[in-house]
Order: C-alpha cells, then sequence, then structure tokens
C-alpha cells in the first residue's frame, strides 16, 4: 500500500479515531461527520477531503438511514436534492481552479461559515423554497470541503432526534453519491481516494456503533458547543498553515 497509499501506521489511526468521533456524532444528530473530520484531516493530507471522506461517509449514512428508516422526511428530502445537484456542479467548478493552498484556506472558511451557521439560531422552515435553497448552498460545501451537513440541519433543528436523523443522513445518502460523481468529473476523485475510504472504514462504523449507545445524551445537544469548538479551532490551524 506503500505507493498507492504512502501513509504511516501512526496517521491512519489518528485518522480512524476523528472519523470514529464523527460518526458517532453524525450517528447522533444526523451530521457533522465532516464538520468535525474534515479539518484534521486535512491537517494529515489535504488529500483526504473532500473524496475519501465522502466515499466514507456513504457507509455511515445507509447505516444510519437504515436505523431511522421510518421517520425520513422524503418530501423534504426530494426539495434538498433538487438544490444540491446545482450546488455540487458549482463547487467542482472550484476545485479544478483552485491550488492545494486555496483548496486548504477553502475548506477553512466553510468550516467557520458551517460554524457559524450552526450557531446562528436562525429557524427556518422546513418549506420547499427553503429546502431548496440549502440544497444549493451544501452541495457547494460538501462538494468542495465535506462540509454540507450544517445549511439543511438549521431548516431541521427544531424536529425530533429520529426525524432529524433519518431526513438529513438520507439526504446525505444521494447527496454524496451527487458529490462524488462532480469530483470524477471534475478529476478529483480516483483510486487513490477509494483506497483512503477503505481504510477509513473501521473508524466509521465504529463511530456508527458507538452513536446507538450516545444517542440519548446528544439528542439533548449536550456536545454541540465542543463539536463546534473543535471545528472552529481545526479551521484556524488549516488556515493557519496555508498563510504560513
Amino acid at each position: 500500500m506503500t505507493g498507492l497509499f504512502p501513509h504511516n501506521l501512526l496517521e491512519i489511526l489518528a485518522a480512524n479515531l476523528v472519523l470514529m468521533a464523527g460518526a458517532a456524532v453524525q450517528g447522533s444528530t444526523g451530521f457533522a461527520y465532516g464538520l468535525v473530520a474534515a479539518p484534521f484531516l486535512t491537517l494529515i493530507d489535504p488529500r483526504w477531503v473532500p473524496g475519501p471522506i465522502i466515499l466514507s461517509s456513504v457507509a455511515l449514512n445507509f447505516l444510519v438511514v437504515h436505523r431511522e428508516r421510518a421517520h425520513v422526511d422524503v418530501r423534504g428530502v426530494t426539495w434538498a436534492l433538487a438544490g444540491r445537484v446545482p450546488g455540487s456542479v458549482v463547487g467542482g467548478l472550484l476545485l479544478t481552479l483552485l491550488s492545494p493552498t486555496q483548496t486548504a484556506m477553502t475548506i477553512g472558511v466553510m468550516v467557520w461559515l458551517a460554524v457559524g451557521l450552526s450557531i446562528s439560531g436562525l429557524r427556518v422552515r422546513p418549506a420547499p423554497g427553503t429546502l431548496l435553497g440549502a440544497g444549493v448552498l451544501s452541495g457547494f460545501m460538501s462538494t468542495t470541503a465535506s462540509l454540507g451537513g450544517p445549511p439543511v440541519a438549521l431548516i431541521y433543528q427544531d424536529v425530533s432526534g429520529p426525524r432529524l436523523r433519518g431526513t438529513l443522513t438520507g439526504y446525505f445518502l444521494v447527496g454524496a453519491i451527487i458529490s462524488l460523481i462532480v469530483l470524477a468529473w471534475a478529476g478529483r476523485f480516483g483510486i487513490y481516494e477509494v483506497a483512503a475510504a477503505l481504510v477509513f472504514l473501521p473508524g466509521t462504523v465504529a463511530g456508527f456503533v458507538l452513536s446507538g449507545w450516545i444517542t440519548p445524551i446528544l439528542d439533548r445537544a449536550y456536545t454541540r458547543p465542543a463539536v463546534l469548538f473543535i471545528s472552529a479551532a481545526g479551521a484556524a490551524l488549516i488556515l493557519a498553515r496555508s498563510l504560513l
């Protein structure tokens, strides 16, 4: 694996631990897999974002959707996905124009934007228009920085835990496939990204299993401030490294 995936065991272990934390949070709240993991994965290897983390999220979202299948808002998912397609295309075009340093800086800014949206206190009804707009922003943020959760999560933040998790992960499952197609078209998804996603699978599955034990706690939002703080700190590190 040295030629295809030139990373040592310590880096792989660190990546899986971060992904386990992200998967545990997303499995409990419906989003934040990329929000938690992307900043730290980028510090190890910028190529791990967005392709590998998006592909590994497919497995996670499938598991959560299956667990919460009775609570998915199919109508809402459809409207959000209609917006995600053009948003993903715009994001894919941006990736073809940016250097790795510019991409890292974009990810840092996107993380801060996602954190700001999450703590803004904004309350918006899950109507067709708002879901369409959230889908556009989500597609753009997901394709460029693996951070598509907050725009749609804001729309559903006042619903029950099972409905939030089922709807968001249903949206992310289909949306992740759309983003992967766009990334492949933009030349940013290939054999290396697939290999990385396979290496990430143990941590992702472990996080999903863990989410089943901590869902009652995270449904009361006790860990959300910590997740946002860690994500913002990771974004600051990415921006500092890019600038220096």
